[in-house]
């Protein structure tokens, strides 16, 4: 299966009605106050201080915590960086699948830490995941008290994967309350977006633990980016 989306050469539609800003496509978003809340968040910055490869060494739970997740070549750490608005908080691997630890990232303007969980997804099998998955991961995943939500990142450009079906039913044997997020929304024309908008939808109603609104974004474009804050500023 081709991983473009069918049509998209000859889509040239113009995509009215598309909200990259909002939550569900229909011209709501988040309000006035928390976006001017999640931009003061993430004004002071954020840096790295802690990495785990190991349930034992991970750091004590302080303030809110926010994980990324995602297959290796998702855009994770292009969105993080565009998130702090920094260059290089996150390391953009040219070798997918590389990192195999947890990254923390305490942000300066309130007591809130980011997650940067290894990119899955080398191996498309099932077990293999599932495998890859078992102790770190899903520890981390079931017993952080202070972990409030993750955000599950899906390329817009390509197919729903099996990897990440497989994913999100290990969030839900978790009872992990999660979130999809589109990346590389650039990349895609209006009425090929607005399908994988309304697959990504219809994927999310089918999981229990899955926040049942989606976000889509551009790190190079800066599409969604206010979307994110808001929402993280939210949870605040």
């Amino acid at each position: 299966m081709a991983d473009h989306a069918p049509g998209d050469a000859e889509d040239d539609n113009t995509g009215e009605g598309l909200n990259f800003d909002g939550f569900n496509f229909t011209g709501t978003g988040p309000t006035p106050e928390l976006l001017e809340a999640g931009r003061k968040l993430f004004a002071g910055g954020c840096e790295f201080f802690y990495a785990a490869q190991t349930l034992e060494g991970l750091p004590e739970p302080r303030g809110t915590e926010i994980a990324f997740a995602g297959r290796s070549n998702v855009g994770k750490s292009s969105l993080l960086n565009a998130l702090t608005g920094r260059k290089a908080l996150a390391r953009v691997s040219h070798q997918p699948g590389r990192t195999r630890q947890l990254n923390f990232f305490e942000c300066q303007n309130a007591p809130l830490v980011l997650v940067d969980m290894p990119g899955y997804g080398y191996a498309e099998a099932p077990q293999a995941i599932k495998r890859d998955w078992q102790g770190l991961m899903l520890d981390y995943l079931r017993g952080r008290p202070n972990l409030h939500r993750v955000f599950l990142l899906l390329d817009s450009r390509v197919e729903i994967k099996t990897s990440d079906e497989t994913v999100m039913e290990l969030l839900d044997q978790s009872a992990v309350s999660y979130q999809l997020v589109l990346t590389k929304a650039d990349d895609v024309k209006p009425n090929a977006l607005k399908r994988k908008q309304d697959e990504v939808l219809a994927l999310a109603a089918k999981h229990p633990a899955a926040f049942s609104e989606i976000i889509t974004t551009s790190s190079q474009k800066g599409l969604g980016v206010e979307t994110l804050r808001a929402t993280i500023a939210g949870f605040l």
